[in-house]
């Protein structure tokens, strides 16, 4: 073990026995981002970026790693896959303080590698296979998969129809973990006379039951609109990695409806979690929901 790496496993000692594993992930997303934009990276938004891009960011220009380090055992215009062989501080750290690295990976550098990730295309999404993870394998097998808002948006819309033909208020919603969906609904507080089942609990709700999981970490609410406070509240205590939503609250307000003047950005940064905000997508079409 060279002095310099030494030094990096005995810093992430110190820094996880203080135990305050969402500092250390703000702080790793900040740093991250950072990094991003000191280095002034230009990134053309009309070219399509595929995963690779966000896979050589990560692993060659932030962490200087190699491909020997992470090779890649699939990879499409959608998704790219590799296992994880480089020498890493935190696995090294967690053996000498005996914590379990799928919560610490968890807890700390999902989220704040997807912070990194957001800042090339929010629509590439990283995710880590907490069955394959080392000490429990040889290697960690993660990936950086391509999820398209607009196709789950549009899932999320024909929810929303669906929710007003049955005599609801028209809000639809989707939970992804990549491109799979874990849950799909629309609301049903009025057919089922109880003012809590917005489209986004009964997502929420079905994506727990589909993954056997309260934490969603890594998981994606796509929402019709903008979710109420409730919802965002309750987006934070599942430990969703992102909302997107198609058209604001402030407009739907516009549009005659009522709603609480509270944004969704507004409640997570009360949160103590860190969760994307993206508004805007098909907004004209989520939009002409509520005209």
């Amino acid at each position: 073990m060279s002095n310099s790496y030494e030094k990096k496993v005995n810093e992430q000692i110190e820094r996880l026995k203080a135990g305050d594993y969402r500092t250390i992930e703000h702080q790793v997303a900040q740093k991250r981002i950072a990094w991003f934009k000191q280095n002034d990276l230009k990134i053309d938004t009309r070219q399509k970026l595929l995963p690779r891009s966000a896979y050589e960011l990560l692993f060659f220009d932030y962490m200087g790693l190699s491909e020997d380090d992470l090779p890649v055992i699939k990879e499409t215009d959608q998704e790219i896959v590799w296992l994880s062989l480089n020498p890493c501080p935190t696995l090294d750290a967690c053996q000498a303080l005996e914590l379990d690295t799928k919560s610490i990976c968890r807890a700390v550098y999902e989220k704040s590698t997807q912070a990194l990730i957001s800042q090339l295309d929010p629509q590439l999404r990283f995710l880590r296979s907490y069955t394959e993870i080392r000490p429990y394998t040889a290697h960690c097998k993660e990936m950086i998969v391509r999820v398209d808002f607009e196709e789950m948006m549009t899932l999320a819309i024909e929810e929303a129809r669906l929710s007003k033909q049955e005599g609801n208020k028209g809000y639809g919603a989707v939970v992804t973990l990549g491109n799979q969906v874990i849950g799909k609904a629309h609301n049903t507080a009025i057919t089922e006379k109880d003012p809590s089942l917005h489209a986004e609990v009964n997502a929420i709700r079905q994506a727990e039951h589909t993954l056997g999981d309260s934490n969603l970490s890594g998981a994606i609410l796509f929402s019709t609109c903008e979710p109420c406070p409730m919802c965002s509240s309750l987006a934070v205590w599942a430990n969703l990695s992102s909302i997107v939503y198609g058209v604001s609250i402030q407009e739907t307000v516009q549009l005659g409806k009522s709603r609480i003047e509270v944004s969704a950005q507004e409640i997570i940064e009360r949160s103590p979690l860190m969760i994307e905000v993206i508004g805007d997508v098909l907004k004209e079409e989520c939009k002409s929901l509520y005209a």
